[in-house]
């Protein structure tokens, strides 16, 4: 199946909705896949551009989601950090207040 140049866009963004998550990224790669060899037939030179584009673009989505995978957890083990600190110094007035 050969997509019309003016669908090209259209199929881009449908390309970049896909990959905006890494759950959909095999969507994503299948469907940019189509795209490229549609590119391909008209712009060999274009194809190529666009391939190392793509493979960038979703290097970096996986980096991102990675990263704020990081985020929330260091996020969780702070805010588990703060509580045990409350308790000990709740268990420290209790303490004191017990001599």
């Amino acid at each position: 199946m050969t997509i019309p140049s003016k669908n090209w866009v259209e199929q881009l963004k449908i390309c970049l909705d896909l990959a905006k998550t890494v759950e959909t990224h095999p969507e994503a790669n299948q469907c940019f896949d189509e795209l490229l060899t549609a590119i391909k037939t008209e712009s060999p030179e274009m194809a190529e551009l666009f391939n190392l584009i793509w493979q960038d673009l979703i290097l970096a989505r996986r980096a991102a989601s990675f990263w704020e995978q990081m985020s929330d957890v260091e996020k969780e083990m702070a805010s588990n950090m703060m509580e045990t600190m409350t308790q000990m110094r709740q268990n420290q007035l209790r303490l004191i207040q017990e001599m």
